[in-house]
């Protein structure tokens, strides 16, 4: 008991002493070195108070969390955040903060439960330590993901309706993004950036198909390229890609099903039948008031 006091003390005063040092940090932001600062001022508005108060208290752990991860993860994560389109302004650095504060909290926390022996709980709050910054971040991607391959084929339907109009790609690019909103609308509007300070075409949806984990983009970018080397009509192969992208989300949504049935069917058999069977089995037993001592002969 005495050392398990002794330990529990220990971990108190090094919270309170990373409480103070943080408060410290948040008091005084001036001190980082610039590109620190630029980090934590990237969509500071974006992001809630929580998550800018959680950024500050992290940022000056940033080159040691880089450090520790290395350069090929920091460039896998830099690419996984553009593929999630930088939700509330997240940046490389950022993300280093949140997972040095994750880190930290879940750290600590384990340590005072492992002095109570709770090696279960403990367990947990190290995998929340090593996993919310990443869990938030994937969840990100996905939605992001859904959204723009739910958005991309009626795009594609009124873009080629305006080039049959007879404006040019360009333009009817341009017309057609003006009236959407959401991620692929950010994406197009970037595509259109770029090409305005000189990048060709080609090269604007190369980029825009890497800043996507999106098989539909992909399928997009090279059916348009495709189509471009070939001197087919823009307007007939956008139809085409709609086409082929509505009859691919069928069949993902056909194979979807399948694995559901399978799934359920497993719930019900392992956990509603057995439950089932209990609630009947203890209703019988109660309602009967059958007395067990005396049925096997006891008193």
């Amino acid at each position: 008991m005495t050392a398990a006091g002794l330990g529990l003390a220990v971990l108190l005063a090094v919270a309170v002493a990373g409480v103070v040092h943080a408060v410290g940090l948040l008091r005084a932001p001036a001190e980082l070195p610039e590109d620190l600062r630029l980090a934590l001022e990237v969509g500071r508005t974006r992001t809630t108070r929580a998550g800018n108060a959680i950024d500050r208290l992290g940022i000056r752990y940033v080159p040691t969390v880089l450090r520790m991860m290395g350069p090929a993860r920091v460039a896998r994560m830099r690419t996984r955040i553009e593929h999630a389109g930088h939700p509330y302004g997240l940046t490389v650095e950022r993300y280093a903060a949140r997972r040095a504060v994750y880190g930290a909290l879940g750290g600590l926390a384990a340590l005072a439960l492992l002095a109570r022996g709770n090696w279960l709980l403990a367990l947990l709050l190290l995998a929340y330590g090593w996993w919310w910054a990443d869990l938030g971040l994937w969840l990100a991607v996905r939605r992001r993901r859904e959204d723009i391959e739910r958005t991309l084929p009626d795009f594609l339907d009124v873009l080629a309706v305006v080039v049959s109009a007879g404006l040019g790609f360009r333009q009817a690019l341009e017309r057609v993004n003006a009236v959407y909103q959401g991620p692929w609308a950010d994406e197009i509007r970037v595509a259109l950036r770029q090409m305005d300070l000189g990048v060709s075409r080609r090269d604007a949806f190369d980029q825009l198909r890497r800043r996507n984990n999106s098989d539909q983009v992909g399928q997009f970018v090279t059916a348009l390229q495709q189509g471009e080397e070939l001197g087919a009509p823009i307007a007939r192969t956008l139809l085409q890609i709609a086409t082929d992208m509505r009859r691919t989300e069928a069949q993902n949504a056909r194979r979807r099903a399948a694995r559901t049935v399978p799934r359920a069917t497993g719930v019900i058999t392992f956990l509603l039948v057995p439950a089932t069977m209990i609630l009947l089995i203890t209703g019988t037993i109660i309602g009967s008031q059958i007395h067990f001592g005396e049925l096997f002969g006891g008193k």
